[in-house]
């Protein structure tokens, strides 16, 4: 029950998905709720999976209405919660101050003029390749949508575990101070798991293969910039990581369905 229970608290906290009940924040519960990273990234792959199939097989919409409803879930889903940390990352990162300069600007309410060009263009990169690579979806890409935000969750876990925090306040030093590194036996688990699964169902492990790279990369792109740009991890920084691991991904995919899988 502490797991469904940290489950359910991760679904709260970085989800749209109405939950009306109070959860036990103490360090067991929050423990559980970082082992349940990789577990809401894949529900809301297949959200994305299911409600893509639904538009492209049983709905009259054309073909940009579906790709619209699509690119609009993926914003209503996270709650805006991870884009609000890309911005304020892009502000902080683009002042090109010193390290507690750029803490102190991120700490900021207000929105900069970057934080909105950069959520602008990263939003729009999204919409363009789900728009090209569900022209003529096949069953791998039902697939790897939803591998999508498994893969950034987890990357976002494995920072937080990894990465030492910028500083000693905020929602992501909450989850920190309560977190355990053998989670990442958990998150090994659940990726065993996953690629087992699309090799014994689908025999798609070369794109799958391909995409956990990307993920990959972007992981050590992320832990390495964090702490040259920022001293460490903050929460913002994990919203930044997961929209930008991300946006990756969406690429990734939209290259393999021209070249891998036209």
């Amino acid at each position: 029950m502490t797991f469904i229970r940290g489950f359910l608290i991760t679904v709260q906290f970085f989800s749209s998905i109405p939950i009306n009940k109070e959860f036990p924040m103490d360090q067991e519960h929050l423990k559980k709720a970082v082992q349940a990273f990789p577990l809401l990234g894949l529900l809301q792959g297949i959200i994305y999976s299911i409600l893509l199939y639904f538009f492209v097989e049983f709905s009259p919409f054309t073909h940009l209405a579906s790709a619209f409803f699509l690119w609009l879930m993926t914003i209503i889903l996270t709650g805006g919660i991870h884009l609000d940390g890309w911005m304020d990352t892009s502000d902080a990162y683009f002042s090109y101050r010193d390290q507690e300069k750029r803490l102190s600007i991120m700490k900021d309410p207000r929105t900069g003029a970057f934080g909105v060009l950069s959520v602008i263009v990263l939003l729009s990169m999204r919409f363009f390749f789900i728009y090209e690579m569900t022209r003529n979806p096949m069953t791998s890409t039902y697939l790897l949508i939803a591998a999508i935000p498994f893969f950034s969750k987890m990357v976002m876990g494995c920072l937080l575990l990894s990465v030492k925090s910028a500083k000693q306040e905020g929602l992501g030093y909450l989850f920190q101070k309560a977190a355990d590194v053998k989670s990442l036996y958990f998150y090994l688990f659940y990726l065993v798991g996953f690629i087992l699964f699309v090799i014994l169902l689908f025999h798609e492990f070369v794109q799958t293969g391909i995409m956990l790279l990307v993920a990959v990369v972007s992981f050590y792109f992320w832990r390495r910039k964090s702490v040259k740009w920022f001293g460490g991890m903050t929460g913002d920084v994990l919203g930044a990581s997961v929209e930008g691991t991300e946006v990756g991904l969406w690429m990734t995919l939209w290259l393999l369905h021209y070249f891998v899988t036209a």
